[in-house]
């Protein structure tokens, strides 16, 4: 297996892989609250492009598939698909991301799939604030999955993004959450995605958040693993569960970022906050492997060094999180 390496010798080996740009919620910092234009059918990957795709990356160096939405349980025969993707010779890693509310029904079916982890998105633990942060989605559902999928054996992460004046009182209680639970929940800096002109009043940075744990809590440092993503982990002494941060404001991993991302259209991109993309689709109708292969390696070869947002720079395009896989 040769692996893809940037022109800052970063190791690629991780692809963040979009099935859909719809959703079943309307996250505030997703989304718009009357949802995004439909896009043509014809425009959406299909499944057998998808794998195509995937089957590509892999002998390239690609060991971990994360899938993706907008919520990809809300593709039909999305089950299929997973399986279908476990199966590829020399990936090592198949994880799916998901708001939850669909696992209640779904989990055992994902696990017998061959998923091996799960992403929860889980923004607040109080049924009022979830409401108002999703427009429409409901705690008590994405909680009744979230235990269907420890049932079925998953290992678990929940994502919280953490939002000043939103739902930052609730940072202890999800650090006393993990005291219980075997969870891995890790805090999210908030990020300018839709192009809000005050969208650093809602940036609670990784440093402040653990300093608001560490007022109940002692905190210890878990080592990472190897193909650990970009959060620094910690441990409450004795608790069942981790905590971690993620920090693209305050503190950029960028200098071991070893992603990129394909959208459900189709398109390329080596960096979240990238303005540029490139499209694929043609080449996946094509079925020509080896010129898409090429096609992702040059994709690859421009990754930048690091992006450029920060509390005082927001100069990138604004762009609904659901359309690039988050």
């Amino acid at each position: 297996m040769c692996p893809l390496v940037d022109s800052y010798g970063r190791k690629i080996n991780y692809l963040r892989l979009s099935v859909t740009d719809r959703c079943n919620f309307r996250c505030m910092y997703c989304l718009p609250e009357d949802g995004i234009p439909k896009v043509d059918h014809h425009d959406i990957l299909s499944y057998e492009e998808l794998l195509l795709l995937a089957c590509s990356v892999v002998p390239l160096g690609i060991e971990k598939i994360r899938v993706t939405g907008g919520e990809p349980l809300v593709r039909n025969g999305i089950v299929r698909f997973l399986s279908d993707l476990s199966k590829i010779p020399g990936l090592r890693q198949l994880v799916l991301t998901t708001n939850g509310a669909l696992l209640e029904e779904m989990a055992q079916r994902l696990r017998e799939a061959g998923v091996q982890r799960l992403n929860i998105s889980l923004d607040s633990l109080r049924p009022d604030t979830f409401a108002s942060i999703t427009r429409c989605g409901r705690l008590e559902k994405v909680l009744a999955g979230i235990r269907a999928a420890e049932e079925a054996g998953f290992p678990i992460k929940i994502n919280v993004v953490a939002m000043r004046g939103v739902n930052d009182e609730e940072i202890v209680d999800f650090a006393e959450w993990t005291l219980e639970k075997p969870y891995a929940v890790r805090f999210i800096e908030y990020m300018p995605t839709r192009g809000e002109e005050i969208w650093q009043s809602r940036v609670i940075s990784g440093e402040a958040i653990l300093a608001r744990i560490k007022e109940r809590f002692p905190l210890q440092p878990v080592v990472r693993g190897e193909m650990a993503g970009p959060s620094r982990d910690y441990k409450i002494p004795g608790a069942a569960g981790s905590i971690g941060v993620i920090t693209p404001i305050s503190g950029h991993f960028c200098e071991e970022c070893n992603r990129i991302r394909v959208t459900s259209q189709g398109m390329a991109k080596n960096c979240l906050f990238a303005d540029s993309e490139t499209d694929l689709k043609p080449l996946l109708r094509e079925g020509n492997v080896e010129k898409l292969q090429h096609f992702l390696k040059r994709v690859v070869i421009a990754k930048p060094g690091k992006h450029l947002i920060s509390y005082g720079n927001n100069n990138h395009a604004p762009f609904d999180m659901s359309r690039v896989g988050g």
